[in-house]
């Protein structure tokens, strides 16, 4: 086996890698925050704004397992790059965008070359550390930007949107992008297969179809409703075609997503793990924000400063699981305590009421949740690609994205149904005067209900923890005929 040619500069190249990483994560908020001055500028409708967000999740959620078979086949370095120009290039027009529709494209090349750039990423990580103990310390700094890239994006839209212009949310991936393609040109080698396959064209259509049906019909039912018949029709698609795609896959000799990859159940069980913290963390920023803008009177800038407890707490806890606790315990307990904080902070934000104090009432349940996300995600993603054939590491990296990606759309769409449900029951069940304090009370209650739920789905995520890591350090081990592939 040839020597890892990233080994002497494995630092710096995380630091590139990471640099990459917050870039795609944060992009997935810094929107949202310049969103109202876009809309302001461009003049385009309350029923547009939806699809300036949407439209990133479209094109990024559907084409991830392309993306992470691409990095496999022509080699991670120029997929790498690639992707990094090409999401710079987006952001630069979308910069620059005169209409909705300018912005619009903009954004969904955006989410095309982030599920080029994200896989490449990431497997280029998994095939950079290979010594367990280092593995975990930069697994432990990648799952701490997974954690906290949100609450970064909130804060640098609100500052940026705030002093110089919306337009600045999408410049700023210019700096990140210009970094990283100087760091990758000189420090990555390029490693592509001297025999390369055939790609999987059957696989790349029905599973580019089937999970950009999830995320639309996700996407529909928080403007629509679970029963419009739209939203059935794309959800009911969504779930056929990933059926087929499964079936594809086991009678595939080049499969695009070989089922060795998600049949181990501590893989299983990481990416699980990783979709339902996204779904349920996304409640969090999303009512929380809310929250804190329209019933506590914080601007964007203040609001993005009050998760930054969380963000602390994510790093912190991240590091010390990754480096001091998974080697000794392995992940199940790390995961399923993650979990179990996560709900515990989730019902103590379900608490909140219309004049409720942030340091009693809110920092208690964000330092809980970060230290929850922390244990869980950076564990799950380091067990996520663990014992992964070098040859399958960006299909693998891509489906954790792809898990995050899911996870979250699913978690928005939901959450806000039933937050929607709850305000609008809470009116109407009050048989009073609709006044500014109803109307802030109702408020309140949507937000609380979307916690409680959060909560549950954080409870959920436990118990399937629990059932599928195996315990101990045994979840460890990397699988029978992988090791060769993963010495130095």
């Amino acid at each position: 086996m040839t020597a890892n040619p990233h080994h002497a500069k494995r630092w710096t190249i995380l630091v590139i890698l990471a640099t990459a990483q917050l870039m795609v994560v944060l992009d997935a908020t810094i929107v949202n925050i310049a969103l109202p001055s876009a809309q302001k500028a461009l003049h385009f409708a309350n029923s547009e704004r939806q699809w300036i967000v949407t439209a990133y999740a479209l094109a990024f959620g559907s084409l991830l397992l392309l993306g992470g078979r691409i990095s496999d086949l022509f080699g991670r370095k120029w997929t790498f790059i690639g992707g990094l120009a090409g999401f710079a290039i987006a952001s630069a027009v979308g910069g620059a965008a005169t209409s909705f529709g300018m912005l619009a494209a903009a954004r969904t090349l955006q989410g095309a070359f982030g599920a080029l750039l994200a896989p490449a990423a990431m497997s280029l990580l998994t095939t950079t550390f290979l010594d367990p103990a280092e593995r975990n310390k930069a697994f432990g700094i990648w799952g701490a930007i997974a954690g906290s890239g949100a609450s970064i994006g909130l804060i640098l839209g609100g500052v940026l949107t705030q002093t110089l212009s919306w337009r600045y949310s999408m410049y700023v991936n210019l700096i990140f992008a210009t970094f990283a393609i100087a760091g990758a040109l000189s420090l990555l080698h390029n490693e592509a297969p001297a025999f390369k396959p055939k790609l999987d064209i059957p696989g790349v259509l029905t599973v580019s179809a089937g999970l950009f049906s999830l995320v639309f019909g996700f996407s529909h039912a928080e403007t629509a409703s679970w029963t419009n018949p739209t939203t059935i029709g794309f959800l009911v698609a969504g779930a056929i075609l990933l059926a087929l795609f499964a079936a594809v896959q086991s009678r595939s000799r080049n499969p695009l997503l070989p089922l060795r990859v998600v049949t181990n159940r501590n893989r299983a069980g990481s990416f699980m793990t990783i979709g339902i913290s996204g779904s349920a963390v996304f409640g969090v920023f999303l009512f929380l924000t809310y929250y804190l803008q329209q019933n506590r009177g914080y601007s964007p800038v203040a609001t993005g400063i009050a998760f930054l407890p969380m963000t602390a707490a994510v790093m912190i806890s991240a590091a010390v699981a990754t480096n001091k606790l998974r080697a000794r315990f392995g992940p199940r307990p790390l995961v399923v305590a993650g979990m179990t904080l996560g709900a515990a902070g989730m019902l103590y934000l379900a608490r909140l009421g219309v004049d409720s104090s942030y340091a009693t009432a809110i920092l208690p349940a964000l330092l809980a949740i970060g230290v929850g996300l922390g244990l869980s995600m950076a564990s799950a993603m380091n067990s996520a690609t663990l014992g992964v054939h070098p040859a399958d590491a960006g299909v693998a990296s891509a489906t954790v994205s792809a898990s995050q990606q899911i996870g979250g759309s699913l978690g928005t769409a939901l959450l806000s149904t039933i937050a929607t449900s709850a305000l609008t029951s809470y009116i109407t069940g009050a048989h009073a005067h609709v006044s500014q304090a109803l109307i802030a009370h109702a408020a309140v209650h949507a937000d609380t209900t979307a916690f409680t739920f959060a909560a549950a789905i954080f409870a959920i995520g436990a118990v399937i923890a629990a059932t599928l890591f195996e315990r101990g350090t045994k979840a460890l081990e990397v699988d029978a005929g992988m090791a060769p592939a993963l010495a130095h």
